[in-house]
């Protein structure tokens, strides 16, 4: 008997109407980007019979390592499924900034939702209080594992994570959509898996609310993993965990994962990493530095 799995697509008129639209203003940001880059940017002869200036839709999928028909869809607009890699394989061949590559993934449906800024909500007090525990990492998440608040530090210690610098402020999110997270995080299968049952313990106080109900959508939709793991229904209780990360500057950091609860702020907690032997606190300050 084959594997079931849930997916959640966004129920109603209103809702099918705005992911046509969604979908149409994709492919047109594409299309006015291709249409600001030519052949000769990447050492590619003009060619010959070119009706309109920039790059063919078959030069970009060429240049990005993706199938022509799909990138054709894509531009067309069409219901079709796109992962962060190949995102970020497209957002490279069009030399897209990181305004510009933020504005495809919100397109794409490849960041959580965000209907408010949670920040504004946190009050000064619990942030200065995760700003003083630098210089140990830490981080104020929410039950959907938003970040609302991240001192100086745990922003050097990922840094170097993300292909660009992070636009999902989510800790999920980046687990799964960040191709280098399964390479740096050295127990990922461990780590995702008890991430995604937290979220489905949490879930059960927020069924039917958009903002979960859409993103557990999106995660299903980028990504065959989550999906699978969600469709097991598995549950767990905050446990004390250790995260095994490597660094590309200061080498592999044994970090012990600490949650404190925070009361001012429902279903929200403190995470913060410190170090399990001496070798990681001495290599830990090399993770600090110039943020390119």
């Amino acid at each position: 008997m084959g594997r079931v799995v849930v997916t959640y697509e966004a129920g109603g008129a209103p809702a099918r109407q705005a992911g046509v639209r969604r979908r149409a203003e994709l492919g047109e940001f594409l299309k006015a980007r291709r249409a600001k880059l030519t052949p000769g940017d990447f050492g590619m002869p003009p060619g010959s019979r070119r009706r309109t200036p920039g790059l063919r839709r078959e030069e970009v999928a060429l240049l990005a390592g993706v199938g022509v028909t799909w990138y054709t869809w894509l531009e067309q607009g069409r219901e079709i499924k796109a992962s962060t890699q190949v995102l970020d394989a497209v957002a490279r061949t069009l030399q897209m900034d990181p305004v510009e590559r933020e504005h495809l993934y919100r397109l794409a449906e490849a960041t959580p939702l965000r209907t408010e800024s949670p920040c504004g909500a946190v009050p000064d007090a619990v942030r200065e209080i995760v700003e003083s525990l630098d210089p140990l990492p830490a981080s104020l998440i929410n039950a959907r594992f938003d970040i609302l608040v991240s001192n100086a530090a745990a922003e050097d210690l990922f840094w170097e994570w993300h292909s660009l610098p992070c636009i999902h402020k989510n800790n999920l999110w980046c687990c799964v959509t960040e191709p280098a997270a399964r390479s740096q995080l050295l127990e990922y299968d461990r780590h995702i898996r008890y991430m995604v049952a937290r979220l489905r313990a949490a879930y059960i106080n927020h069924m039917g609310e958009p903002e979960w109900e859409e993103d557990i959508r999106r995660l299903s939709s980028l990504s065959r993993e989550f999906a699978d793991l969600w469709a097991r229904h598995e549950v767990t209780k905050p446990e004390r965990r250790t995260l095994t990360y490597l660094h590309p500057r200061a080498g592999t950091l044994h970090l012990a994962a600490t949650e404190l609860d925070v009361p001012e702020l429902l279903e929200a907690r403190v995470l913060v990493y410190t170090p399990l032997d001496a070798e990681t606190r001495a290599r830990l300050p090399l993770t600090r530095g110039p943020r390119l």
